[in-house]
């Protein structure tokens, strides 16, 4: 079950940091955003959280899947719910940013419907004060896809 977060646990935050690694920006955004948890028999499987970038759009700013539960159709499951509530809440464009590096990820979005749109050069690099690195490789670049609703 897809339901908003009611108080924001320590396990809510290290799903958070599993999909953006940097405290200090995630929070910069976790209070400002539309916040949602995936449980199952009151086990934490997944976050979500959206936020308002531009009129009638909203961003997927983190998405995570527990460790244990991941290779489910969760993942999947968390950006269906967000492009349903996107349209019900009469949004017309949804955003979602990866990193190049982020394969799975990458497969997954575009698996939904996602198109990449652009791409933020050095993001990681400029906004990370570790390097990231994922898949064997340092990641750079953002990429930026967007998928319009009807």
């Amino acid at each position: 079950m897809i339901r908003p977060i009611k108080k924001i646990t320590e396990k809510h935050y290290q799903l958070f940091l599993e999909a953006d690694p940097s405290r200090k920006i995630v929070d910069n955004y976790v209070n400002r955003a539309y916040q949602f948890e995936l449980v199952d028999d009151n086990e934490l499987l997944g976050v979500l959280l959206l936020l308002d970038t531009r009129p009638e759009t909203v961003e997927i700013v983190n998405i995570a899947v527990d460790e244990m539960a991941r290779n489910q159709g969760l993942g999947e499951k968390l950006i269906l719910f967000a492009l349903d509530w996107s349209k019900k809440h009469h949004y017309r464009t949804v955003e979602i940013g990866t990193g190049s590096t982020s394969f799975a990820q990458l497969y997954l979005y575009q698996k939904c419907g996602f198109r990449v749109v652009n791409i933020d050069r050095d993001f990681f690099v400029d906004n990370y004060d570790e390097p990231i690195i994922e898949n064997k490789l340092l990641l750079k670049d953002m990429i930026r896809l967007e998928k319009k609703l009807n």
